[in-house]
């Protein structure tokens, strides 16, 4: 199957509300995205809402015809209400520390194995596919399918940083998490730091990635190229081979 570009727009919203108002609109910049071509739209609601904030998602929820992706830190119980209320497509579980920057790791599968597991049962329950943030770790691959997840989501931070350095050293490990997770029958997203630099490279070599959701690079590089060529270019390079 092609991979699937769902575009992440919370740097969208850091910039409105930079200056208050609604400037850029939110709302409009994602449905522009869909109409530009993405095939997914990626929010990632904080406790601080100092970028998305919880009424953009109810806001995109009544108008978006692509999926709906919603990560974020399920322990927060005003998240978890708020997927529920929304019933996206599809909600990524990201362990997020409270004012972080940014995430930062994935989910220990092991060590919240309970928390997991509850939190998939009520999720999927609601007919919202389940998705965990996970690092390249067979370990916490495994742990993710014993939960009972339809999906990870790879944190690919680490291949990013390695990539200008040792290309095949930086994906050896995203292989290995990718193939044991095939072999469950999970699906296989990734995000994070992925770019027009690295993201072919590895949608090439990772077998059966349905999905990148990728949001700081590709707002960066539509300052230069415009947000519909650099939509049409992540794309390109999302399904290289195919296009």
């Amino acid at each position: 199957m092609p991979t699937r570009l769902s575009v992440n727009i919370n740097k969208v919203a850091t910039l409105r509300n930079s200056r208050g108002g609604n400037n850029p609109d939110v709302i409009k910049v994602a449905l522009d995205c869909e109409r530009f071509g993405a095939e997914g739209i990626t929010v990632h609601p904080r406790p601080d809402e100092r970028h998305i904030r919880y009424q953009d998602v109810l806001d995109l929820s009544k108008v978006l015809t692509t999926e709906f992706n919603i990560e974020g830190n399920p322990t927060e119980q005003k998240f978890v209400d708020l997927v529920l209320q929304v019933k996206p497509a599809q909600v990524t579980m990201v362990p997020d520390v409270l004012g972080a920057v940014t995430s930062n790791a994935g989910w220990d599968t092991l060590a919240n194995k309970a928390l997991l597991t509850d939190l998939v049962k009520t999720f999927k329950e609601a007919g919202i596919r389940t998705s965990i943030f996970v690092d390249a770790d067979v370990a916490m691959v495994e742990g993710a399918a014993a939960v009972g997840a339809d999906r990870i989501e790879l944190y690919t931070e680490p291949y990013a940083h390695q990539y200008s350095l040792d290309q095949s050293l930086a994906l050896t490990p995203f292989i290995k998490a990718a193939e044991r997770a095939n072999e469950l029958g999970l699906g296989i997203n990734a995000g994070h730091d992925l770019s027009l630099d690295n993201l072919r490279y590895f949608q090439q070599n990772i077998p059966g990635l349905l999905e990148v959701s990728i949001g700081h690079a590709l707002i960066c590089d539509a300052l230069y190229y415009g947000l519909e060529n650099t939509i049409q270019l992540y794309l390109r390079e999302a399904k290289a081979g195919l296009i």
